[in-house]
């Protein structure tokens, strides 16, 4: 099972034995002697030790304890995966990191967190020691340590295998992470589901496993009733078959992670309550399962939405649009000052910008900006595509008022984005966000399997965005 905190962090007690890290810039080791002695950095040296972004070496210090050299970059802003190296790399022990002034604190402590992560569900065996990284008791509960925290939360769901993790479950896991920080939350299900939110409900009922629809309130303690509304929106979709649309088995593989999106929402939404944030949040995550039965949405079916609009489902594999939407538009029933979505939506997005960059759509100049600036600043970065207004007609139907799907075989991130700006109030600010929702091979920070990319960009946005002026340290990301 995933490794947590209390394996990865440790406070430091009186005459315990912790090891010195020392992160080293290219342009430190001319002074290395002086941090560990002559003879340990001429060792270093014959070690073939540069300094080199996530090079580490074991010299002995100037009494013979093994230290630990570990290069890093020599820019402005470091990539707080780096250190995640450090949890996968160094012996097992207790190991305190001494870094450049300008490095953060939270980034070290972030990326380390994050590089200790494991999933697995292997028959128990015999525990192995564990590398650990000292802290102050009051950098344990900060909010690096809770936005590691909060990340392990996602990948912890989106790597559950689809047989344990179905829409039941996902709404059962966010009502507990949701209720534990004082939020209200309800599940819908059955008739009312398939009254308040029928396009849903038609992606939904064709599994045996019915779906579900998780919503949520929370306000900040020093929040009032006309602090800044933050309305989030999750696609969760626990496993896609295509429907009769079926995919490939190579395209079918992953499709576990198709709930990424509601995973990476509820990742944020306990970073902000963690965090108390002086804002009212609402939380909605749609929890379905894509399936092939009898009862299963067929493609040409003609759905009258929760807004009124008629949408014909051109492809079943395109479902995901179909989960957002009513719930997009009962969110924007309460008119919030921003309405965010999170959806694995698009193979489109991947071609575009591959893995690693999630796309963003929004059709506000300003909330844009700050979410590209906020994803500079994290090393966390996303890449805004158009909802270029000129592809608009491509969702036509001669029968409904739009298809789900476009007619034509280009810009699928954006045509996608476009359906689901026909839910969104025009005078409402809205960002969308297209995620992959898993790393394809092992880095440091980042293992195998399901992430959420994106959730420090989106954190930093929203405390800039609607937090700024409150200069509380629980706002500071940095």
């Amino acid at each position: 099972m995933p490794v947590r905190e209390a394996d990865c962090l440790v406070v430091s007690r009186r005459g315990s034995k912790v090891r010195t890290v020392h992160a080293v810039r290219p342009s430190d080791q001319a002074v290395l002697g002086s941090w560990i002695g002559e003879q340990a950095a001429a060792f270093a040296e014959n070690c073939g030790f540069k300094a080199r972004p996530g090079q580490l070496v074991m010299v002995p210090d100037t009494n013979g304890v093994p230290t630990a050299l570990f290069g890093v970059p020599e820019k402005d802003v470091v990539d707080p995966f780096v250190f995640g190296a450090l949890a996968q790399d160094l012996p097992a022990g207790d190991w305190r990191v001494e870094a450049p002034d300008d490095i953060a604190r939270h980034d070290v402590i972030l990326g380390f967190c994050l590089g200790a992560y494991q999933y697995g569900l292997k028959s128990a065996s015999a525990k192995k020691p564990t590398t650990r990284l000292v802290v102050t008791a009051q950098e344990r509960a900060s909010v690096a340590s809770e936005m590691a925290r909060s990340i392990w939360l996602a990948r912890d769901l989106i790597n559950t295998p689809a047989n344990l993790l179905g829409p039941s479950d996902l709404a059962r896991a966010a009502k507990t992470v949701l209720k534990e920080f004082g939020a209200h939350v309800d599940v819908i299900k059955g008739a009312a589901l398939d009254k308040a939110y029928p396009l849903l409900a038609h992606v939904g009922n064709g599994s045996d496993r019915g779906p579900r629809v998780v919503v949520a309130q929370w306000q900040g303690s020093t929040a009032d009733k006309k602090a800044p509304l933050i309305s989030l929106v999750g696609k969760g979709v626990c496993f896609d078959s295509g429907g009769y649309d079926l995919k490939p088995s190579s395209g079918m593989l992953r499709m576990k992670k198709d709930m990424g999106g509601a995973a990476t929402v509820l990742a944020l939404a306990r970073l902000i309550m963690t965090q108390d944030l002086p804002v009212r949040l609402e939380v909605r995550l749609g929890c379905v399962e894509n399936s092939v039965s009898g009862h299963a949405m067929r493609p040409l079916d003609v759905v009258r939405s929760r807004s009124g609009l008629t949408v014909e489902i051109g492809n079943t594999d395109a479902e995901g649009r179909l989960v957002l939407c009513d719930l997009l538009h009962e969110a924007g029933e309460q008119k919030p000052d921003l309405l965010l979505d999170v959806a694995t939506l698009t193979g489109a997005a991947r071609v575009a910008l591959g893995p690693d960059l999630p796309a963003l759509l929004c059709n506000d100049e300003a909330v844009s900006k700050a979410f590209l600036e906020a994803g500079q600043q994290e090393a966390d970065p996303m890449w805004r595509l158009p909802l270029w207004q000129g592809y608009r007609e491509w969702l036509g139907s001669s029968v409904a008022d739009l298809s789900n799907i476009s007619s034509r075989p280009m810009a699928g991130a954006i045509t996608a984005g476009l359906f689901l700006e026909r839910f969104v109030n025009p005078d409402q600010r809205w960002v969308h966000i297209d995620s992959y929702a898993w790393n394809d091979s092992f880095r440091p920070g980042r293992p195998k399997g399901g992430d959420s990319p994106g959730v420090r960009a989106i954190f930093k946005a929203i405390t800039k965005l609607f937090c700024e002026e409150q200069n509380t340290d629980a706002t500071k990301v940095s």
